[in-house]
């Protein structure tokens, strides 16, 4: 998009919000201080927007269609704002776009609306944690942040209010970035990509496109933090004129590593990360103790790595930066120590909906573990774990709609076990283990078959973990 989104929200204007969720509930506070007329689109019944929703639209004029999205209503706009979870692909969205109008998320009113720098966080696995870090990062040197966009406060919420902080440190979903415009975050963070939301994209390879499109508005000065590890990220890197993206990078790459890679900007060594000078590649200059802290384990220290990589951009020194790590406290259901019983450890990993996060997880326990996994498949398959399940899992219990796909993938390798309930999986992993082992509760798929949310999961788990604890006193 080349015209400046002021030129086209302009007072009394169309614009349709497609979808009405929590961004788009904030892109209609957003457009509301711009003054043009506003319609939404929402594919949900009306019953949804029963209630104090429904009366603040019809109070502010907002005209809402309900149980699908008409072209009639799309196509009539100016300006369409589409929220995340809307599919680019439906067929009224596509006739907007061929007769020319806007299509964007709330993404892409950053470059004309917003006033400070972005940092901005994408990844299969990791972003909440990276976010959050870096938003107390920079606090804890002084700086006031606002952190949202897909995780807590979306852009948009930001966007209408008075706009008083130094920094914007937003977590983006590859849906985010499907509809992002010209956005250009002045610091991107990639953490890794591996498969996931295969139910939405055509191809591995599409997602991998979506994920690395952050990068593509990025100008000489910005700054692009990388996951040198991840193999995805390396081949896009390695591809030169290869590559599929039809953008250079023009950002100042710098990359991390846990493996002892040669060449990157920041390593780990035990529980130390390992900062190199830029203009003396062989020096290291700067080092953070993570011993300690929640970030002493992987996956949790290559995330500190890209969080320090991105606050050091920012100019935050390393004295405050050592400070914040030290006081830094980890979302939940992010593998989470839940309790020791008996000398069985068990944790908390249920935001982890892919395989990359299992993996991840998996990786870096250091005892033998046994695993409660399943729920509804995301489409991505579970051959990249073999490996692990192999060498780690001492047994696993499944649970929900993927237990009987997963079982048959995991079959040979470990002892294998289904629950119809979390409090049974929870019991029957227990009498598996071993005293010394880890209960890893890391599902590998989405959670609605069971629960209304990951959360919701992890916090079924948690007090599963708790009366066998209360049994046990």
């Amino acid at each position: 998009m080349s015209r400046n989104l002021k030129e086209i929200l302009q007072p009394g204007a169309h614009v349709v919000v497609v979808g009405l969720g929590k961004s788009g509930v904030s892109a209609v506070r957003f457009l509301l201080k711009l003054g043009v007329k506003i319609s939404v689109s929402e594919g949900g019944r009306a019953e949804s927007l029963e209630g104090d929703l429904g009366c603040w639209l019809a109070e502010k004029g907002v005209f809402v269609e309900t149980g699908g999205h008409t072209a009639e209503l799309l196509t009539s706009a100016d300006c369409l704002l589409v929220s995340p979870g809307v599919p680019l692909g439906i067929a009224p969205l596509v006739a907007a776009r061929q007769k020319g109008i806007p299509v964007i998320g709330e993404l892409a009113l950053a470059k004309d609306f917003l006033k400070a720098p972005v940092v901005a966080v994408t990844g299969t696995n990791g972003k909440s944690t990276v976010t959050t870090l870096i938003g107390d990062l920079l606090r804890g040197s002084g700086r006031k942040a606002f952190v949202g966009g897909n995780i807590g406060i979306p852009l948009a919420e930001y966007l209408a209010g008075p706009q008083d902080c130094e920094v914007v440190v937003l977590e983006v979903s590859s849906f985010q970035l499907d509809s992002a415009g010209e956005f250009r975050p002045q610091v991107g963070v990639l953490l890794n990509i591996t498969p996931d939301h295969l139910d939405r994209y055509a191809s591995y390879e599409a997602y991998v496109e979506a994920k690395i499109s952050l990068f593509k508005n990025q100008q000489p000065g910005d700054v692009a933090v990388l996951n040198g590890d991840d193999p995805a990220i390396a081949g896009w890197l390695a591809g030169g004129a290869e590559r599929k993206s039809p953008w250079p990078v023009r950002a100042e790459i710098r990359q991390y590593s846990s493996c002892g890679r040669s060449g990157v900007t920041a390593s780990v060594s035990g529980t130390r990360v390992r900062l190199a000078t830029q203009d003396a590649p062989g020096k290291m200059a700067e080092e953070y103790e993570l011993a300690g802290t929640p970030l002493a384990q992987a996956p949790n220290s290559e995330n500190a790595m890209a969080a320090i990589l991105a606050v050091r951009a920012m100019g935050c020194s390393p004295a405050d930066i050592r400070k914040s790590l030290a006081a830094f406290t980890p979302l939940p259901h992010r593998l989470a120590l839940v309790a020791e019983i008996d000398g069985i450890s068990y944790y908390d990993d249920s935001k982890a909906t892919n395989v990359g996060a299992v993996y991840s997880a998996l990786g870096g326990m250091q005892q033998p573990v046994v695993l409660i996994a399943g729920g509804r498949d995301k489409g991505g398959g579970y051959e990249m774990l073999l490996p692990l399940v192999r060498e780690k899992v001492r047994g696993m219990v499944l649970i929900g709609e993927a237990k009987e796909e997963m079982a048959k993938a995991f079959a040979g390798l470990t002892r294998i076990a289904f629950a119809g309930e979390m409090p049974e999986a929870v019991q029957l992993a227990g009498t598996m283990a071993q005293k010394g082992d880890a209960v890893l509760l890391s599902p590998a798929c989405a959670s609605f078959d069971m629960f209304s949310s990951y959360s919701h999961r992890g916090e079924v788990f948690t007090q599963a973990v708790s009366r066998i604890k209360q049994q046990e006193g």
